[in-house]
């Protein structure tokens, strides 16, 4: 399977005063195409860290990142602004809403700048959100507010998508829709989603799960089969069950 990501030696170190902090210790790892990864790691383990680096939002302190063939480790502010731009979707755990927008206005945000993008309208239509498109964010859930979030990175169809704990501000029920709708984008855009979260009990919903200790990567397994989803309809409810194989639990 191609690699999006190819990740060698990456170490980062942080100078505060006369103490560094090694974040990241020597990581080596692939990220297959087309493939949901889970990053787990209590706080301090480095996972923010080395999804930042990822996503072009900061830089190593030694090693290598090279994605599709281009060493983001040698590239320029111009090259990672085009990179981030248009290649890379982020949802933190903070939605990031402009509060006086719309959530279909949030979107559309994205697809002004951005080539061939997805039109808001199926974008909020894909995580069940095609009856909330004209509220405010304050009219909102979390859950919601979420996902809207969600909406707004895939609308520029980022090749990959990078979750820095999107269900930390969340409640356990409504923090599986969100993580039912980033199924959803793995699966029916065929996106590369790497998330980063301190909660194993997400591990069984991925193709592979990366583990961190102390800036170290402790482990790392596959799924054979990944734990069932709920997809949502457009209008929230639940939809038409997927496949079986996608109803089977981990062995």
């Amino acid at each position: 399977m191609v690699a999006v990501f190819e990740v060698r030696g990456l170490t980062k170190t942080y100078t505060m005063g006369e103490v560094d902090v090694h974040a990241l210790r020597g990581i080596d790892l692939d990220i297959e195409d087309g493939r949901f990864v889970v990053i787990l790691g209590h706080s301090g383990s480095g996972k923010s860290t080395l999804l930042n680096i990822l996503g072009g939002l900061d830089v190593p302190t030694a090693g290598r990142v090279v994605y599709r063939g281009q060493d983001l480790t040698a590239a320029n502010d111009r090259a990672l602004t085009a990179f981030r731009r248009h290649k890379v979707g982020f949802v933190f755990q903070f939605y990031n809403l402009i509060p006086s927008l719309t959530a279909r206005e949030n979107v559309d945000l994205v697809t002004e700048i951005t080539d061939n993008p997805l039109p808001s309208s199926e974008a909020l239509a894909l995580m069940g959100l095609s009856d909330r498109a004209d509220h405010f964010p304050a009219q909102m859930s979390g859950g919601e507010q979420q996902r809207v979030a969600i909406a707004r990175a895939i609308a520029k169809r980022p090749d990959v998508l990078l979750c820095d704990e999107p269900t930390g501000a969340l409640d356990i029920t409504t923090g599986v829709v969100v993580l039912d709708a980033l199924a959803r984008v793995n699966l029916e855009l065929r996106t590369t989603v790497a998330v980063i979260t301190h909660n194993a009990a997400i591990a069984a919903m991925a193709d592979r799960v990366v583990t961190l200790a102390d800036g170290r990567m402790v482990n790392d397994q596959s799924n054979a089969v990944r734990a069932a989803f709920s997809p949502v309809s457009t209008s929230g409810s639940p939809r038409t069950p997927p496949p079986k194989r996608f109803l089977t639990t981990v062995h």
